[in-house]
């Protein structure tokens, strides 16, 4: 049975897919450090008003090489963390690129997996936490099944097509200022749990509506 806030509404069930390098880009340009259970409380905490189904993050892994076993030890470390505190993580192989460089794109994966679990769990709600404008049309096809889609993004990596397809964005700015200021090459590494003192008042997240 649905459960309700105190008020009598509806809390809405929420699916939340992470494209895990796009967020990442955003934190490395605000040069903080990724705070992942902030993250997710930001997004679906008891707080919100909303029940947590599932926050999916889609990763890349550097190439099963010699050369990448030092980063993909590194990554594979990352992925335990985000699995043992809740986190449902889907990972694929990267390939070498140009010099230092590899790529492993998560997006079709992403978005088989939207259309997928929405199909089975039902949510009310889906946030994608990217700005890639490549997930507008995924957007829309989630509306058309009418499940309301929201997006989490910052505006510098923020595609104006996704912004329009979907029904909200959600601004991770002002959270991203609250993260540590990261002083190591790489910003997708777990952070320590903080302590948690007096929280920063951010927009309030936009009650649940068809379309």
């Amino acid at each position: 049975m649905p459960k309700k806030n105190s008020d009598g509404s509806h809390r809405a069930r929420v699916l939340v897919l992470v494209d895990e390098s796009n967020v990442g880009s955003s934190v490395r340009t605000a040069g903080r450090g990724l705070d992942w259970i902030k993250l997710r409380d930001f997004l679906a905490g008891p707080a919100t008003g909303r029940d947590l189904i599932e926050m999916v993050v889609y990763a890349g892994l550097p190439p099963a090489t010699l050369a990448w076993q030092e980063e993909r030890d590194k990554k594979n470390k990352f992925v335990h963390w985000l699995r043992s505190n809740g986190f449902m993580v889907v990972t694929k192989d990267g390939s070498p690129a140009e010099e230092g460089h590899y790529k492993a794109n998560v997006d079709v994966m992403m978005a088989i997996d939207a259309i997928e679990l929405s199909v089975e769990m039902r949510p009310d709600l889906v946030i994608l936490v990217t700005g890639d404008a490549d997930f507008a049309y995924l957007a829309i096809k989630l509306r058309r099944h009418g499940i309301r889609v929201e997006v989490a993004s910052v505006a510098a990596n923020l595609g104006n097509t996704l912004r329009s397809a979907a029904n909200d964005v959600i601004d991770l700015a002002p959270l991203l200022r609250t993260f540590e200021i990261n002083v190591q090459d790489s910003p997708s590494r777990p952070r320590p749990q903080q302590q948690r003192g007096r929280q920063p008042r951010f927009r309030p997240l936009a009650a649940p509506r068809n379309g």
